[in-house]
């Protein structure tokens, strides 16, 4: 039975090209050959070169034109190269041929994606997806596999050649994995969409802590919350969402949520795939869009962070724009004018705490409004219904009195009616 599987760690040594249509494109390409690099040396691959290079017409055989193309090949020879990548998505039959020219493997930033996915993903959804979209990838690079066998002349629809029969059936196994696959995602989504409404039953506002990868999110929950998250300094350190309670001063409860994080030309496939970890952003109250003031091309990666929100159908949630990493970077006039590219801000550094205060207070800000505050005079003997409000909904002030329990607070819909005969007047 055919499966695709992650290329062999055989490579170790790459080269990096990019091809632009206009001089004015040529800094933009070469921050998003920074980002390649950093993914290819997080799957431990060495890099021995890279280049860009402007095309006045693309060539369907190879993208560039065949000058450009020998003055590679030669480039690659000369570093000693064993795999090139093309930060441009590059066609199935483009790869083929730059495969028979250069003798060393050929991809595009497309495939890098999948494999730093498939290395840092941990749960079965999540490994789940990478397959599909690895699945879905594969499917149009099948000939690749089988070009050393030949078609049988004749040419008749029933006169088919050995190659074409086994490319076919693989095919035909291959849209049978896809299918397997997606009935599979459906399965663990409907888990996770249970585990969601549980929560949701509760009056906890939800915040999805979303932005572009390496933001610093997960260091940011853990820092919230004192969770044990996964936190590395690396693209894609953690591609599953976790939930963790935080309890703020005045004791109201929330959920943070750290959501996958967004990269610059992320295939739309991969989009497609992880909607279901994003989904999160879709749910919450309050959107924490977590920013890297420190990263020169901060702006570049929340435009877009906002332009999948967008596509998730996520941009009109209630947002905060959270400046974080100040501790290396940012100084006053660079605040001063990241506070007018995103609304309203609040500067952080997860790392050291700085500002985090203020970014809890911010919460604070929001949410008193957001649920009804309610006041009841509960008995001494019925404390076992202050636990249940403290565990299950939202306690923000408890006082006792020879009379009882004074407390104030949002119960869940199953509690409203319980305490409803111990309800005062605020």
């Amino acid at each position: 039975m055919f499966e695709v599987k992650e290329k062999p760690r055989l490579v170790e040594r790459a080269f990096l090209l990019a091809c632009v249509h206009s001089e004015k494109d040529r800094e933009e390409a070469d921050s998003l050959l920074d980002e390649l690099d950093e993914l290819i040396r997080n799957l431990g691959i060495q890099i021995v070169g890279r280049k860009v290079i402007r095309i006045r017409k693309t060539s369907p055989r190879f993208m560039l034109g065949k000058g450009k193309v020998d003055e590679i090949l030669d480039e690659l020879k000369e570093v000693n190269a064993d795999v090139m990548v093309f930060d441009n998505e590059i066609s199935p039959a483009q790869q083929r041929n730059w495969e028979n020219e250069s003798k060393i493997l050929v991809i595009d930033r497309h495939e890098i994606i999948l494999d730093v996915f498939a290395e840092r993903a941990q749960t079965k959804e999540a490994k789940l997806q990478v397959k599909l979209a690895r699945l879905e990838y594969s499917l149009p690079r099948l000939r690749r596999a089988w070009t050393h066998l030949g078609r049988q002349r004749g040419g008749g629809v029933t006169q088919r050649g050995e190659g074409e029969a086994q490319i076919e059936l693989d095919q035909r196994m291959l849209r049978d994995q896809i299918s397997v696959t997606r009935k599979e995602i459906v399965q663990v989504s409907k888990q996770r969409q249970t585990g969601r409404s549980r929560r949701q039953r509760l009056p906890l506002p939800s915040v999805a802590i979303v932005g572009y990868t390496n933001a610093g999110k997960t260091t940011l929950l853990n820092t919230l919350t004192g969770a044990n998250a996964l936190s590395a300094d690396k693209l894609f350190a953690t591609l599953d969402p976790t939930s963790r309670r935080l309890r703020l001063p005045t004791g109201r409860v929330i959920v943070l949520t750290d959501t996958v994080g967004f990269i610059r030309k992320l295939p739309h496939r991969l989009v497609d795939s992880f909607k279901a970890t994003l989904e999160e952003a879709l749910v919450a109250d309050l959107i924490l869009h977590l920013v890297d003031l420190s990263n020169p091309e901060y702006e570049a990666q929340m435009n877009t962070t906002q332009k999948v929100l967008a596509e998730l159908g996520a941009s009109d949630n209630e947002l905060v724009t959270v400046y974080n990493k100040v501790d290396r970077g940012g100084d006053e006039i660079e605040r001063l004018r990241a506070k007018k590219v995103g609304k309203d801000s609040v500067f952080i550094s997860a790392q050291t705490g700085e500002g985090i205060p203020r970014l809890i207070d911010r919460l604070e800000e929001i949410f008193a409004g957001k649920r009804e505050i309610l006041k009841y005079l509960i008995p001494l003997s019925r404390y076992e219904l202050v636990a249940r409000l403290r565990a299950q909904g939202e306690l923000t002030k408890e006082e006792t009195t020879d009379d009882g329990y004074t407390i104030l607070g949002s119960p869940r819909d199953g509690l409203i009616q319980t305490l409803e005969e111990f309800r005062v007047s605020n």
